[in-house]
């Protein structure tokens, strides 16, 4: 009963293909939870492949009824005592849509398939890879320690992540005391790069919203009436240049933090971001100036413009377009006055002298960051690092959004995620894939992780 037994039957777990035939049936289920037509398919991943697993690991599994109406959830409870540290873990069963004729010619998204180090097949790296691995790591603790863990956990699937999780907050609110524990820790988005084994300990935040100008219900000839005639295309093309200049500067200052923590900064510092470090060159000159790449990237915002329509694009005509939309998203880090975002951009457009210019907010979701000093971050690395002689790259907050706010804010648990995927993967696209040797990797992480969780040591060492 030790360590290194565990770590090499993970190991031979993956070589012997039973991690393999565990991703095959997982991408099979075609749980697109953007597709109403494959709603079933949700539920099927769910009770169908997943809670069997959790069953055959002792843990006791229930349904959570979504009040939103949109996925279902799963909730999952293993405890072995009152005494010992309680691990809420997450996943999320549901994938974006397939594309399924954008792929490369021999790859299907429903199909797990491997060419070289990549397994390609949606879901592979968001997120049935990921939570796989873990799930793998567990069962085999509990087989090296025969029976046991040394610690309870706790695990909540949804399947509406890809469609903003809806419901997910309000069923963590209602059931906030059956989700209590003491640390979060999961798996969902890239590592800093393929090579660097990371941690991060929250997200930026990202907002929603559309910009709008309107002047008639319909197109006037360009040339009878151009030149005295509103053109609401270039109104709105002007209105966003002055929220973002063309080098990816937000000059509406409303819109950014008031500055960079010093721990945030020094842990930016130390990923040591570079022109070429993320496997695609940089534009050095892009973004806020005075800032290192790392810093514009893990520790500022940025304004994106999503599209840009007037007029029919497909089929141009010589009229002036009635109408002009764009939608856009802020992207922000802790520090951000979002919850006034509708008033800074209606105050700047105004002053800017685009009263005509409607906002509407679509969705908003917070940032979080947790202390990189926290006691639960020094585990985890010490932990991975006694497994691994790679830098291990601590980011205090995912570049991208996730809904660590529900689990940081709502259940107040200390946040930590450890991905298994990398920049490069095609999340969200087509040829979406994991890397073999992120995935060997990412079994040995966890299942030491999960080992040193169940250890005296540790629980002394938390529990102060």
């Amino acid at each position: 009963m030790s360590k290194q037994l565990a770590l090499a039957n993970v190991r031979q777990y993956l070589s012997d293909g039973h991690f393999e035939d565990d991703l095959r049936r997982r991408v099979a289920i075609r749980s697109e939870s953007q597709d109403p037509d494959q709603a079933p398919e949700l539920a099927r991943y769910l009770h169908e492949e997943i809670e069997p697993v959790l069953i055959r690991m002792g843990f006791a599994c229930r349904a959570l009824e979504n009040p939103n109406g949109a996925g279902p959830l799963l909730f999952a409870s293993r405890h072995e005592g009152d005494d010992l540290p309680t691990l809420l873990t997450y996943g999320h069963g549901d994938v974006v849509l397939g594309y399924d004729e954008q792929w490369q010619q021999g790859l299907s998204p429903w199909t797990l398939t491997r060419e070289g180090e990549r397994w390609y097949g949606r879901g592979t790296a968001d997120n049935k890879g990921q939570h796989s691995i873990n799930l793998a790591a567990l069962e085999q603790v509990i087989k090296a320690r025969e029976g046991r863990l040394g610690f309870n956990v706790k695990v909540l699937f949804e399947t509406g992540e890809e469609r903003g999780s809806p419901g997910l907050r309000e069923v963590c609110t209602e059931h906030r005391e059956l989700l209590a524990a003491d640390v979060f820790i999961a798996s969902d988005g890239p590592r800093l790069n393929d090579s660097r084994p990371t941690i991060f300990l929250g997200s930026r935040g990202s907002a929603l919203f559309s910009l709008e100008v309107r002047a008639r219900d319909k197109g006037l000839h360009s040339g009878n009436w151009g030149g005295v005639m509103v053109n609401p295309a270039v109104v709105l093309s002007n209105a966003l240049a002055s929220l973002v200049d063309q080098h990816g500067r937000i000059r509406c200052r409303g819109l950014v933090p008031s500055s960079i923590p010093g721990p945030v900064r020094e842990a930016v510092k130390d990923l040591g971001i570079d022109r070429h470090s993320l496997g695609r060159s940089l534009d050095e000159h892009w973004g806020e100036p005075g800032l290192t790449l790392g810093e514009r990237l893990f520790a500022w915002n940025t304004v994106e413009i999503l599209t840009f329509t007037a007029g029919n694009p497909a089929k141009p005509v010589n009229a002036i377009p009635p109408s002009a939309l764009a939608h856009c998203q802020l992207r922000f880090v802790v520090g951000t006055d979002w919850q006034h975002l509708e008033s800074i951009l209606r105050q700047h457009l105004d002053a800017e002298g685009f009263q005509q210019v409607e906002i509407k907010i679509d969705r908003c979701t917070p940032a979080t960051r947790l202390d990189p000093d926290n006691p639960w971050v020094r585990f985890a690395k010490d932990s991975i690092g006694r497994t691994t002689p790679r830098k291990i790259a601590i980011l205090p907050n995912l570049a991208g959004t996730l809904p660590n706010d529900i689990f940081a804010d709502v259940l107040g648990l200390p946040t930590l995620w450890i991905p298994h995927s990398y920049p490069g993967c095609s999340q969200h696209a087509p040829d979406e894939h994991m890397l073999e040797p992120v995935i060997l990797e990412g079994l040995e992480i966890m299942t030491a992780l999960f080992w040193d969780l169940g250890s005296v040591d540790c629980r002394k060492n938390n529990n102060k």
